[in-house]
């Protein structure tokens, strides 16, 4: 049986990690524009000079090499279900089971967005933050991030906190906080409702306890060169950090896959995608799944996809009606540089914990899971020029 995983992100490489593990011996084929990893989580620290490049970045060549995997360069350009036959920049490519693991886009529909620096479009912007910062001698710094009425899950909100502490932190280490002032804003009308924090208003007063003004619930207009235009006002800033929403894969539309609003691949709570049960399958940021709002779209949950669906992938391909589940919970810690705070929430219980424990506790848990593609690497990742 071939099995095509198209992605190497969380997601897929988790797919192909737990098909090994749990015995599937047959062709798994992993089809990616390049065969390398890069571990979004810890590109917070890069402005306060903790990571760099090599520290995020990992060739996959020992891992493709271990997990017995065939790896074609290149990128889903569309897809037919019916004739199972995958269409790639490498060429036309037919499959038996077909995993979906390409994750999910930035929207960028918002004018001027070229002004801002996106984090998320890798270490380029991440090191542009880092050099604007550092020849900044004061001014506003502007950190938001937009929310997604039609897929609530579909938002980045932790990590845009995690550079908005993790810079004030900064700047009150190097003794320059008071020649700054921050500003988030967001779209989004209630901070605590993602984390589901019984206890109202612990965002906002983690906000006012370090001195920076918040906009909250407002419409985001757009963007200029040095301001944020919002719903009835616009902010001055030296420079603007901004997270937009995430959006379904565009190649997913010249497919006849079933999709969301937001052109998300809708699949049920076992990750198989809805009425193609049995032969394809979706997990991590490219899927729409039967969820609460407060399940968001991040690493934790891709990996947890991902298992479930290998589980439900080999008993398909034994004939066996399972219908395993992730199970559904947010754990995460908001670093803060200085400390951080532990949230989590499932269907029971809602937490959310500060402590100076939990940074180390952040890079210990991040250090462990890289670990196999550090010592494939002689310990480090690769530094692209």
């Amino acid at each position: 049986m071939k099995i095509i995983v198209v992605g190497a992100g969380f997601a897929g490489l988790m797919t192909i990690k737990t098909l090994r593990r749990r015995g599937y011996q047959g062709s798994i084929v992993l089809l990616a524009p390049l065969a390398e990893m890069f571990y979004y989580p810890a590109s917070i620290w890069v402005p306060a000079g903790l990571y760099q490049r090599h520290d995020l970045n990992f060739p996959l060549d020992h891992f493709i090499q271990h997990y017995r995997v065939e790896y074609v360069a290149g990128s889903i350009t569309g897809l037919d279900v019916v004739t199972k036959r995958l269409y790639t920049t490498a060429g036309a490519m037919d499959y038996e089971r077909l995993v979906i693991a390409t994750g999910g886009e930035s929207a960028r529909n918002l004018p001027g967005i070229a002004h801002v620096f996106l984090p998320c479009e890798g270490y380029r912007s991440l090191l542009a933050i880092t050099e604007r910062l550092a020849l900044l001698q004061g001014g506003t710094l502007a950190f938001g991030f937009s929310g997604n009425e039609n897929d609530p899950a579909a938002i980045r909100g932790e990590p845009l906190f995690e550079f908005l502490f993790g810079i004030d932190t900064l700047l009150r280490r190097q003794k320059r906080r008071d020649n700054f002032h921050l500003v988030f804003f967001t779209s989004c009308p209630e901070l605590d409702a993602r984390w589901g924090i019984r206890e109202k208003g612990y965002l906002r007063r983690e906000l006012a306890r370090r001195g920076i003004q918040s906009c909250v619930g407002q419409r985001i207009d757009g963007f200029g060169e040095d301001q944020v235009i919002l719903d009835g006002c616009e902010l001055k800033s030296d420079l603007t950090i901004f997270i937009p929403e995430l959006v379904g894969p565009a190649w997913a539309k010249q497919s006849s896959l079933p999709l969301s609003e937001n052109g998300f691949i809708r699949a049920d709570a076992s990750c198989r995608v809805s009425g193609l049960e049995g032969s394809v399958y979706v997990a991590g940021d490219a899927g729409h799944y039967p969820l609460p709002a407060w399940v968001p779209k991040h690493g934790h949950t891709a990996d947890l996809q991902a298992q479930v669906l290998v589980k439900n992938l080999i008993g398909d391909r034994q004939g066996e009606q399972t219908q395993y589940t992730f199970h559904q919970e947010f754990v995460y810690i908001v670093d803060t540089l200085d400390g951080g705070i532990l949230v989590y929430r499932d269907s029971k219980r809602s937490i959310a914990l500060r402590s100076r424990l939990f940074h180390w506790a952040k890079r210990l848990f991040i250090w462990s899971y890289l670990f196999d593609y550090r010592r494939a690497n002689n310990g480090r990742g690769v530094i692209k020029k």
